[in-house]
């Protein structure tokens, strides 16, 4: 804060927990990571690289350098470990993980079939080295998954070792929690709020009308992923009523009056 305004929300700092911004690193260069943590590394806990980008990553231990040196949580997209495990690679995808440098992973099954108690497996071995988040969802419009299902993955991946789970959403935000429209599927959601500690609940958010969504329904503090870039500080000024989406959300009653 460049200014101690009042009624501003507290955020979480420092190593956070809770309050999490992934950003989504599709693919910036060297130069672009550094101008990107100068602005924006203090409301940013963990960088994606996207997809399975980190096999053509120019400079991919010297990103991951970079970002940890920033106080960052860098690690590969889930599409990446699916990418390993689909060829029968999955100790290989561990020694790469290892030896980029990384400390988190991710651990998915959203373009391919695979069985659940497979996936819990991958997370209790990763889960001896790694801190893992595990996406819940499917990346292929028209695969369906009840509520009870997403809630029951969820647990029992938590459960398993995955520091958090991950909702699926895509870098479009047009699947898994949301319609194709890019509207939420809400009573999805408040089946898992109902459930899971949000705490534990990353979610997928690259739009801002979902991102303001999910902070007028869990707070300032909610953990939000695939955030673009350019759009990290854009966020959180979002997160503590400094764009008009969420103005008198964080207002007390008496200064509602002034509404337009």
């Amino acid at each position: 804060m460049n200014f101690p305004l009042s009624h501003i929300p507290e955020r979480t700092s420092g190593e956070r927990e809770v309050g999490l911004t992934m950003m989504m690193d599709k693919g910036l260069s060297l130069k672009e990571a550094g101008h990107f943590i100068e602005s924006s590394a203090p409301y940013t806990d963990l960088v994606k690289f996207g997809f399975g980008t980190a096999l053509i990553t120019r400079d991919l231990k010297e990103k991951v350098k970079l970002y940890k040196s920033a106080g960052l949580k860098p690690y590969f997209g889930g599409t990446l470990f699916e990418m390993f495990y689909v060829r029968g690679e999955f100790d290989a995808f561990r020694r790469f993980v290892d030896e980029s440098g990384l400390h988190n992973v991710e651990v998915s099954d959203g373009t391919i079939r695979m069985d659940h108690n497979e996936k819990l497996e991958c997370i209790a071995t990763l889960a001896k080295d790694f801190q893992v988040l595990s996406e819940i969802g499917s990346k292929v419009k028209g695969v369906e998954m009840s509520n009870e299902v997403w809630v029951t993955q969820m647990k029992t991946e938590l459960e398993t070792g995955s520091w958090k789970v991950i909702a699926e959403a895509r870098e479009s935000g047009t699947i898994g929690i949301y319609d194709s429209d890019g509207s939420a599927n809400q009573e999805l959601i408040d089946d898992i709020v109902k459930a899971i500690s949000v705490d534990d609940v990353l979610w997928e958010a690259p739009n801002k009308a979902q991102q303001t969504m999910f902070i007028k329904l869990l707070g300032a503090n909610v953990n939000l992923g695939n955030i673009a870039p350019h759009e990290v500080v854009s966020l959180e000024a979002l997160r503590c009523g400094m764009r008009g989406d969420t103005f008198f959300d964080v207002l007390p009653e008496e200064f509602h009056s002034r509404k337009q």
